[in-house]
């Protein structure tokens, strides 16, 4: 589940990578630019969640490996594109696989977790490695062959669907949770869109950074594509370490204590990306990738248990709408960049972290909910009296 996450998520990621390219071989202005990244995000902001809600009815299991395929269809297809507009429809396609792939892939994940921290640490581990590799595979394509070979891109997709495939058939013979989700213990939903506010914040941060960050890297280091492309790597590669070192925080210190140390942390690190001048630039961005990624795990086990009724709605939200609906304040930074300067675009994104934390300030521990528990409620036929509720 975790290598098929990466298949998957080296697809959003990719777009963010191609910004650049786009920038150069096509003259797109940085509204242009964070206009593809929008069309990524905008349709998998609007239909994740439904999808989310589909999987709380019913086990989708042969989604995964058709959501890989679309996934890197778009992708593979953004840079041989005749125009603008085709640009962002074959994009906005890749969003939809992304979206189509979460809320079950999360469902599934939990299941094999059985509630464990570590063990979905390691299922964001490989979304987050697929973002780290993408800038990487980006520049192995595009910067040797143009956007004409973008569709080399597609490699990944076919192995993620293969992935996808395996895990399932492992998960559907061996996992009792693997089936259709049971009702146990009771919707929190004002903590849900506490959490869901947080996460927004942190999406806006992390969408923009990626969006923005290479070119960044660029002007204030004096350095080339090489120079961008690290940095981007640096706010990807830190992530991946980020997402496993919270499980590990998790369960040494509890959830919220860590989600709330990495909301403070994010505020100075992004301060220092964006106002210290030269290399320690990719200092600050190593910084702001561990703040923004160590709780990313925890807001998935967080955002399940406070609605543990429909663990795939909350999957669809925190793992798929609050993240992706940062890229709709895309467009917003690039036209403010266009009109000022990318330094000046990137100072609110100094704020955001600040309201998250506020917002996670009142925010409590919810009871915690494993595949044991959902094993009881099949044996008691889904009744919740008599079911333990608390662990």
């Amino acid at each position: 589940m975790s290598l098929g996450h990466a298949c998957v998520d080296v697809y959003q990621g990719a777009v963010a990578a191609l910004v650049p390219y786009f920038v150069a071989e096509r003259a797109y202005s940085y509204a242009a630019a964070s206009g593809v990244v929008l069309a990524a995000s905008l349709l998998s902001s609007l239909v994740q969640p439904l999808f989310g809600v589909l999987t709380d009815r019913w086990a989708m299991p042969w989604l995964l490996p058709l959501s890989a395929l679309t996934a890197g269809a778009g992708v593979a297809l953004s840079g041989v594109t005749g125009s603008y507009a085709l640009t962002l429809a074959v994009v906005a396609v890749s969003g939809f696989g992304v979206a189509a792939y979460h809320p079950e892939a999360a469902r599934v994940a939990r299941a094999v977790a059985r509630g464990r921290h570590t063990a979905m640490s390691w299922f964001s581990f490989g979304g987050n490695a697929g973002f780290a590799l993408a800038p990487l595979l980006v520049f192995a394509v595009v910067a040797t062959g143009g956007l004409g070979a973008s569709p080399l891109l597609a490699v990944p997709a076919v192995v993620g669907a293969v992935l996808c495939a395996a895990a399932v058939r492992k998960a559907g013979s061996g996992t009792k949770g693997y089936g259709p989700p049971v009702s146990v213990g009771r919707d929190d939903w004002a903590s849900f869109l506490r959490l869901s506010g947080a996460v927004v914040c942190r999406s806006v941060v992390f969408v923009g950074l990626s969006t923005f960050v290479s070119l960044y890297a660029r002007e204030r280091t004096g350095g080339g594509e090489a120079a961008g492309t690290a940095a981007l790597f640096v706010l990807y590669a830190g992530g991946a370490v980020g997402t496993l070192a919270g499980g590990r925080l998790a369960e040494r210190y509890g959830r919220l204590a860590v989600v709330r140390r990495s909301y403070a942390l994010t505020v100075l690190a992004v301060a220092g990306l964006v106002l210290v001048p030269g290399p320690p630039v990719y200092v600050f961005v190593a910084l702001t990738s561990a703040g923004l990624y160590v709780p990313f795990s925890l807001h998935l086990t967080l955002g399940q248990d406070c609605l543990p009724r429909r663990v795939g709605t909350a999957s669809g939200v925190t793992l798929g709408l609050a993240v992706s609906v940062g890229g709709l304040a895309a467009p917003a930074l690039g036209a403010l960049a266009d009109a000022t300067s990318l330094r000046t675009a990137l100072l609110p994104l100094i704020a955001l972290p600040v309201v998250g934390r506020l917002l996670l300030c009142r925010l409590r521990e919810p009871a915690q909910h494993d595949d044991r528990d959902r094993a009881d409620a099949h044996v008691a036929g889904g009744d919740p009296r008599g079911r333990r509720q608390h662990r």
